[in-house]
């Protein structure tokens, strides 16, 4: 296999958004994006109890794109203005297409908060291109033992597929655009090579562990946690120092204007405008605190 060569080496520095200190290798000064990938928030590992809960967030919204969380350890409950209540477990992924508006929240269920524990995920958000910006908002909960797995042939690399393709074997999440999402758990000396379309745009980022990537770089927590790759080869390569786990994202790019502000993402400053006026009219629906 002809590996794809590393284009940018990224950091994963803590940020504060309110009372919550995070990771945010996505944007930053080298990374704006890894277009559709837009943002990515590392959550935790935060201690919860009943005297220390700063992630419960209550009802917002969203519009234009898809935010998708991975949850590593712990609890949360979702609810959003669609129905839907789910409690999302350690491994399982909630996967939101926002679409033309969706209400929702979520924080750790009031049970995990009461007896205490830790959470830690990963929030991405994903754009939509211009014509799927408006369509109707969906909800998508998998379980962690319901994913198809892809091991190497030693058996010290497992590769969970949540969305897309890998070896013939297909994730449960229903995309709307040619996409990518595999967690990777590597055990120490475990080695694999992971096939990337030629026409995707990918990124890996490590969770946690010490690993080499394409035999030459070096991912290390709290040092370079994320390799953003060039789309001149057949895929990567990976081996496990420690016992490390990673996220693989992978997707045809939009080459498209994005334009932000909170919780919206759109083309046009005026399609904002427009979202937080349907917003404010109740077009995105309710969901009450």
């Amino acid at each position: 296999m002809k590996l794809n060569s590393i284009k940018t080496v990224g950091r994963s520095d803590f940020v504060n958004m309110g009372p919550i200190r995070l990771r945010q290798p996505i944007p930053t000064q080298q990374i704006d994006n890894i277009d559709p990938f837009i943002l990515l928030h590392h959550y935790g590992p935060y201690e919860i109890n009943a005297n220390s809960n700063p992630f419960d967030l209550g009802p917002h919204p969203h519009r234009g794109f898809e935010p998708i969380t991975f949850l590593i350890q712990g609890e949360q409950l979702h609810r959003d203005s669609l129905g839907n209540e789910s409690v999302v477990k350690a491994g399982d992924v909630q996967w939101t297409t926002a679409g033309r508006g969706i209400v929702h929240a979520e924080g750790p269920t009031k049970a995990f908060v009461e007896k205490g524990g830790t959470i830690e995920g990963i929030q991405l958000w994903l754009n939509l291109p211009a014509e799927k910006k408006m369509i109707e908002a969906n909800y998508q909960h998998v379980k962690n033992e319901d994913f198809r797995v892809v091991s190497s042939d030693d058996g010290k690399v497992n590769v969970q597929i949540i969305a897309g393709e890998l070896n013939g074997v297909y994730g449960r999440i229903h995309t709307q655009t040619s996409v990518n999402a595999f967690m990777i758990d590597v055990e120490a000396d475990g080695s694999f090579e992971i096939n990337v379309p030629s026409s995707h745009q990918s990124t890996v980022y490590l969770l946690k562990g010490d690993v080499i990537i394409n035999d030459v770089e070096r991912l290390k927590l709290n040092k370079n946690q994320l390799i953003e790759f060039n789309q001149d080869g057949e895929g990567f390569s990976i081996k496990g120092n420690t016992e490390s786990k990673l996220l693989f994202l992978s997707g045809a790019p939009f080459n498209e204007s994005i334009q932000t502000y909170g919780p919206y993402v759109m083309n046009t400053q005026t399609e904002l405008l427009e979202a937080m006026r349907d917003y404010q009219m109740g077009k995105m629906g309710f969901l009450l605190a």
